[in-house]
Parts: structure tokens; C-alpha cells; sequence
């Protein structure tokens, strides 16, 4: 009888949640009144910035169970005919033009020169369409641009990157009226207008909802007639070319206590552009970023009064530029930092890979000793990775997306991977890696990493709050639903969306943990992976697809235990935004892998980065489940997702070895690591002496390895390793015949070049300050006037 009873009950249960007549009659309202009771409250300012942009592949990865066959087919990033022919002549000719360490001690600037090519040839209008006279490059095009030159020179890769990012260009072409845009384009393509965007306060830096400055509606006199318009006050820092922009672009917010505003507008963040020439406006001195000299400056103004036209789009886009501003982030963080810092992990990886391979202690390349090898290997595979999900997340936008969560993604983990390349080339380099001067190549990126790792979202901020938190609601395939069923006007339809996503949730958290206890006990070899997969890179998607099932899980779990509180947790939540991380960045290694060609030379870098990144993942979700503050519930997801123990090993010291080898091995796998980068065609350039040096090192080795018995027998001396004494050993072997002319000239080649790459500069007491002060000044003085004879 009891039986009966139980399963009476039971099925009355389960005919209740089945039956959906029944269920949003009997059990939805009072769930949907709960929800609607315990959701945190939501400001206007977060609702954009969670509706700003788009998902992408992020969305597979929230799924559980992402699409290989579909992440596949997506076309490969490439240039067009004319972006490759400028890439080839007017990117390397401005490369040319700069030399850092001139840029960063003698001018604190861009040499005028390269500054006016760069606008006269039309690189501050990239991304502007032809029709206005930009370029209309793509945004892989862009991201090609700012990587080579930031393996040239920061400065110059910043101020060509900044008018093609967020900013007056990019806002006028989304939201510009027709007269603004046929007004401003073709001056900021031409490079007539500098433009800048002022957007950060002294106190509403990374909070920049909170902006403080402000703009009153007013009546006012603009151009001798009396107009509405705005009286505008800001106090903004850290405006990258600030301190040269003609045309400031400005974000305050809009108030309007006289109503005088049209019924309906909704004052706030707004956006407007205003001639830095205008009365009112202040441009401040500059800021020195950790010796960067790229212009950036703070600038200001008080009771500024400018025309309504001058709103962005116009009076009617008042209060609309907070979502204006995420929707172009979100596009613009894919490119610029990700960009900058893989450009300059490349300089970091070309430049150290050599000169450990030319250069020797204890009659040994350093390159050879495995604490510098283990250095390497993060190197190289950091690198590959990096570019990788750079490639990927441009590539996004080409196709129409404007990727938040992807973006925050590359934003924060390409910027922190290039600061631990630059930190092992900086180990490996010592002594050279710690002198300044022309020759050493790394001292200024170890200066200036910082900055990528501070600017477009600070990189705490992006990791604790953006990464997880915006792909949370917005990844997920029904938490935005259900949000948005509670704030529906027609209850009736709120009751229904929210009972289609309420259930719909409850059966994909189901699927996730049935399929997560299955693919535990099968060790993920039933996990999904594409029909073309090769088997040695098969294993990694299968593991991807795995963690994806334990990640959706933790994450439902997350929310449903925690609720709100959730987005007060910023480890738990940081820890999963890693995961989810870990995920975009080995889905971004596989198919670089597939796009070109699975190239069996780059199979190692492909292999650590991956094997790195599955550790990390598995770290960052046994993380959550060591300090998820309901052990009951920790305890049993840990049963669900990881019952034998974390599954990922870190890459093995033999695997760092081959990495570290493949990256000293001239030839076409560390072009491939290497391509897009500029490579000098000058002695002064200590990676183009290196590189010399290394191009010829496989000859000078076949050579010493030939002359070792004479060495033993000592008709020899021991190869010596400084530069006289090598010339003068090079001279004797040569007499004895032991040489030919050919060997002699590689040899010597070898010696010079190596001495070059080597060598470490040295100041006078002063460390030249006089003189590069006599030289600014005679550089910047006027011409003499020339006198002819009566």
C-alpha cells in the first residue's frame, strides 16, 4: 500500500512539472514571483552593458556541448591583395621611419616625419569606409597593422591604433548623423583631425558609469544665435592623444533640470564631439606613462556651452552613449591591446630565441641548459596561443559580431601572457635585459607592459567582473531570459517566457550533469570532437567538450545556490571566468592548427599551450568547488565532474625541450611563430644583428664541428668566444688551410654579428643628458635663411 502511495505521489509530481497546462497553473506563478522577488536589482547602466554586443562561440562553450564541425567550417583570417600590398611597403616603410630607443630618449615622441607619413598615407583611417576616403581595411587588416608596429615601436603602434579603436571614427560610423559623418570622416581619414576620446575621470576610472562630468541643458549663444544646447563640465585623464587632438570626443552625463528636453528623452551618458579649438576647452600637459611617449594627457573644461548637433547622432542619442560606448568596446577590445601585445611578445620571442641560440657559456648556447629551455617553452607556447586567439577574436568582428565576452577574453589573457613573455626573455636576457640603451631591444616592453595590462578595462576588473559575469548572463543559453521575463509589462507573456525558460534551464542543468557523470566514468573519450579531427589533436577537443559539460554545470550550480550574492563572490566567479577562458583560447590554438594546415613542425607549441591551458581550466574549476561556501553541494558536483581526480597534467620537461628547440631551429615553423613582425635591414638594430647571427649558425656549427680534432690534436687553438680573439683564431685557421674563403667570411660574419647582439651600451656620467638636449635643439630649430649674392 505504501508503494502505491509513494508512487502515486511520484507520478502526480512529475505530471505536474510535465504538463505544462498544469504546471504554469499550479507551480510557475509562485516560482516566477520568487525569482522575480530575489533577482538583484539592475541599474540602467548594467542592462546595457549585458545587452551591449553579441555572443559568438563563447555561447557554444556556455552550452555544455560545443559544435566542432560548425567552429571549423568558419573561414580562416586573410588579407586582401590590397591590404597585403600595404602591409608590404607603406606599414614597413613607417617602420622604418622610427627608431624606439630615438623615440623614447631623444624626442619623447614620433618623429615628425613618420607622424605626417602615417596621416598623409592614411593609417588613422583604417577603418573608414572608401567612401568617405579611408581605407576600409578589415579588422584583421587593423589587427596586422597595430601587431607589426608595435614590434617596432609602441608609441607609433598606439597613436595609429587609438584613431581606429574606440573612439570618434568608430562612433560616428555606428551612430553619426549623415551631416556629422560627411563632416568629420573624410577629415579624420585624410589625418586633418587628430581625434581623441575622453571617457575616464579622475574618480570613475574603470567604474565609468559613474562619470561625474556632466552636461546641463540650457539655452545658449552658439555662432551669434540663440540656440538649446548644453553647458558642459568634465575633468578627464589618461586621453591617449589628448594632448595633440584636434577633435575631442567626450562622454558626460546629460541633465536636465529645467525640462527642456522633449517628453520622452531620457537624460544620462551621452556622447558628443567638440573642436579642441572650441572656447572653454582645455588641453592639459602631458601624462609619461613608464617612459611610453605616446601623447596622452588629461583635459578639461568648465561650463563649456556647446550646440545639441554636436551630440553624436545627434539630440535624439542623449543618454544613449553608455550602450553606444559597450557596443564599440566590445568591438575594439577584440583588435587594439591583444594586437599591441602580441607584436610585442613576437619582438620578445625573435630577439631571445636567437640569442640563445648564438650565445655561449661555459663553451655551451644557453640555449642548450634547461633552466633557460623551461624559459622558452613558456615563451613559445604563450606566444602561439596568443596569436592564435588574437587571430580568432578579429576575425569575429569581420564576421559581424561584436564579441563582449570574446573580447574581454583576449583583452585580458593575451595582455597577461605577453607580460610573462616579456618577463622570461627578460630572465633570459640578464645582464643585456637591464641595460638600457639602443641595444638592448626588451627594456622598454618590460617598462611598459603594465599599460596594456591597466587600460580598456583594468585586467583585475575584467577578470573578477566582465569575463563571467557579462558571459553569464549573456552566453547562457536561458539566465537572459528569465531575466527578461521579469521586467515584461504583459504579465501573462512574463509568466510564459519565464516557465519556458525557467524549465527549459532546469532540463539543459540535468542534461549537463548526466552527460558530466558519463564522460568522468569514460575518461572523455565519449566527449564530442569534429569528424576531421587528426587523432593526436583529437584528444583536446574531446577535453574541451568535457570541461564544457563541467563548467555549465558549476556555473548553473553557482547561480542557483548562490543567486545574486554571486557577483559579490568575485573569486568564484573569476575562477570560472578562467574556465570559460581556457576554453575560447584552446578552441582558438585548434583551429589556427586546422587553418594552417596542421603543420607537423608546429605540433609542439600546439601541444604545450593546449596541455597548458587544460591544467589551468581544471585548476580554476577545482578552485571553485575547494571554496564554494556549501561544502554539501561542492562535494557532490566534485562526485558529478572529477570522481578520479583532476584528469590534465602540465606539459612535460621533454615536450618544454622540443619547444625550446623548434624556436632555435632556422626555418619555416618559427617564421610561422614569428610572421608579421618587422625585422630591420640594419647593423645599428640589435634583433636584425642577431638574427644575422642566427641565419649563419647552422654553418659556423658544421664548421667547428669539422675543426674539432684539429682542436684536440692542438694544431688549434680552443674557439675563443670575444671578438678580437676570434678574428685573430679565424686568421690562423684560415693560414693553415684548414678554411676556406667561404668558411672564413661566415665565420667572421658570425663573429661580428654576434658581438653586435651581444653587446651592452655604456653614458658618460651625465648619461648624455646634454646631449640630447643639444640635439633636440638643433634638430628643432628653424632653418637658417639661405643668402644669395646681390
Amino acid at each position: 500500500m505504501i508503494l502505491w502511495i509513494i508512487a502515486a505521489v511520484l507520478a502526480a509530481i512529475i505530471l505536474v512539472f510535465t504538463y505544462g497546462p498544469l504546471r504554469r497553473s499550479l507551480v510557475t506563478p509562485h516560482l516566477y514571483a520568487l525569482f522575480k522577488r530575489i533577482l538583484p536589482a539592475m541599474s540602467d547602466t548594467e542592462r546595457d552593458a549585458l545587452e551591449a554586443g553579441t555572443t559568438w562561440w563563447d555561447a557554444d562553450l556556455f552550452s555544455g556541448r560545443p559544435d566542432w564541425n560548425k567552429f571549423l567550417q568558419i573561414r580562416r583570417p586573410a588579407l586582401s591583395v590590397e591590404e597585403q600590398s600595404f602591409m608590404d611597403n607603406e606599414v614597413r616603410q613607417l617602420c622604418e621611419m622610427v627608431d624606439d630607443w630615438e623615440a623614447t630618449q631623444v624626442w619623447q615622441g614620433l618623429p615628425a616625419a613618420a607622424w605626417q607619413f602615417a596621416r598623409d598615407k592614411g593609417f588613422l583611417g583604417m577603418i573608414i569606409p572608401k567612401m568617405y576616403g579611408g581605407k576600409a581595411f578589415s579588422a584583421y587588416m587593423h589587427s596586422q597593422v597595430v601587431m607589426q608596429l608595435s614590434t617596432r615601436c609602441s608609441a607609433l603602434a598606439v597613436q595609429v591604433m587609438v584613431p581606429n579603436s574606440l573612439g570618434p571614427a568608430e562612433l560616428l560610423l555606428h551612430y553619426g548623423t549623415d551631416q556629422q559623418k560627411d563632416y568629420y570622416l573624410p577629415r579624420l581619414a585624410k589625418g586633418e583631425e587628430i581625434p581623441c576620446f575622453a571617457l575616464t575621470s579622475p574618480y570613475a576610472g574603470s567604474d565609468a558609469a559613474a562619470i561625474p562630468d556632466t552636461g546641463v541643458v540650457c539655452m545658449g549663444r552658439h555662432e551669434g544665435r540663440e540656440v538649446l544646447g548644453l553647458r558642459v563640465s568634465w575633468n578627464k585623464r589618461y586621453i591617449t592623444l589628448g594632448p595633440i587632438a584636434t577633435l575631442l570626443g567626450l562622454a558626460f552625463r546629460v541633465v536636465d533640470p529645467d525640462g527642456l528636453l522633449p517628453v520622452g528623452s531620457t537624460p544620462g551618458i551621452t556622447c558628443a564631439l567638440i573642436p579642441a579649438n572650441h572656447p572653454g576647452v582645455v588641453i592639459g600637459r602631458r601624462h609619461w606613462p613608464l617612459n611610453a611617449v605616446f601623447q596622452n594627457g588629461p583635459t578639461s573644461g568648465k561650463d563649456v556651452f556647446i550646440p545639441m548637433d554636436w551630440i553624436i547622432g545627434g539630440p535624439q542619442k542623449i543618454g544613449k552613449g553608455w550602450r553606444m560606448l559597450m557596443e564599440c568596446l566590445a568591438a575594439g577590445r577584440s583588435i587594439s591591446l591583444p594586437s599591441a601585445s602580441v607584436g610585442t611578445a613576437k619582438l620578445a620571442v625573435r630577439g631571445t630565441s636567437a640569442y640563445c641560440a648564438i650565445r655561449r657559456q661555459f663553451n655551451t648556447a644557453i640555449g642548450k641548459f634547461e633552466g633557460v629551455q623551461e624559459a622558452l617553452a613558456r615563451m613559445g607556447g604563450n606566444l602561439y596561443m596568443m596569436d592564435a586567439a588574437r587571430r580568432l577574436s578579429a576575425l569575429a568582428v569581420d564576421l559581424g559580431e561584436k564579441p563582449a565576452v570574446i573580447s574581454a577574453i583576449a583583452k585580458y589573457h593575451v595582455t597577461e601572457r605577453g607580460r610573462a613573455v616579456v618577463n622570461d626573455g627578460m630572465d633570459i636576457l640578464g645582464g643585456k635585459g637591464i641595460c638600457m640603451g639602443p641595444s638592448n631591444f626588451l627594456a622598454r616592453a618590460y617598462q611598459q607592459i603594465p599599460i596594456a595590462i591597466t587600460v580598456e578595462g583594468a585586467n583585475i576588473l575584467t577578470r573578477c567582473l566582465i569575463i563571467f559575469g557579462q558571459g553569464a548572463i549573456r552566453a547562457h543559453p536561458y539566465v537572459l531570459k528569465e531575466m527578461r521575463s521579469t521586467t515584461e509589462s504583459d504579465q501573462r507573456k512574463g509568466l510564459l517566457d519565464f516557465d519556458a525558460a525557467f524549465f527549459g534551464h532546469m532540463r539543459f542543468t540535468c542534461a549537463n550533469a548526466l552527460r558530466a557523470v558519463w564522460y568522468s566514468l569514460t575518461g572523455g573519450l565519449t566527449a564530442s570532437a569534429p569528424d576531421k579531427a587528426p587523432g593526436e589533436m583529437a584528444r583536446y577537443y574531446r577535453a574541451v567538450s568535457r570541461l564544457s559539460t563541467c563548467f555549465a554545470l558549476m556555473t548553473d550550480m553557482s547561480m542557483f545556490i548562490l543567486g545574486g550574492d554571486l557577483k559579490r563572490r568575485e573569486r568564484i566567479s573569476s575562477r570560472l571566468g578562467d574556465a570559460l577562458s581556457m576554453m575560447y583560447l584552446i578552441s582558438a590554438t585548434l583551429k589556427r592548427y586546422e587553418d594552417e594546415g596542421r603543420q607537423e613542425a608546429d605540433a609542439p607549441y600546439v601541444h604545450w599551450s593546449i596541455q597548458d591551458a587544460l591544467q589551468k581550466a581544471q585548476l580554476a574549476l577545482d578552485g571553485v568547488l575547494q571554496n564554494f561556501p556549501n561544502r554539501f553541494a561542492a562535494a557532490f558536483t566534485r562526485l558529478l565532474v572529477f570522481p578520479f581526480g583532476l584528469p590534465y597534467e602540465a606539459p612535460s620537461d621533454k615536450l618544454g625541450a622540443q619547444v625550446a628547440q623548434a624556436m632555435q631551429t632556422h626555418g619555416d615553423a618559427r617564421e610561422r611563430l614569428l610572421a608579421g613582425s618587422f625585422l630591420a635591414d640594419d647593423l645599428r638594430d640589435p634583433v636584425a644583428c642577431g638574427e644575422l647571427a642566427f641565419g649563419l649558425l647552422a654553418m659556423v656549427e658544421g664548421i667547428e664541428h669539422r675543426l674539432k680534432p684539429a682542436v684536440k690534436s692542438g694544431k688549434l687553438q680552443p674557439i675563443p668566444q670575444s671578438l678580437p680573439e676570434m678574428e685573430r683564431w679565424i686568421t690562423d685557421a684560415a693560414a693553415q688551410g684548414v678554411m676556406t674563403p667561404e668558411e672564413r667570411r661566415a665565420m667572421s660574419d658570425f663573429a661580428r654579428y654576434t658581438d653586435l647582439s651581444v653587446h651592452v651600451d655604456d653614458f658618460p656620467p651625465d648619461l648624455n643628458a646634454a646631449a640630447d638636449a643639444d640635439q633636440r635643439r638643433r634638430m628643432s630649430a628653424p632653418a637658417s635663411p639661405v643668402i644669395t649674392p646681390a
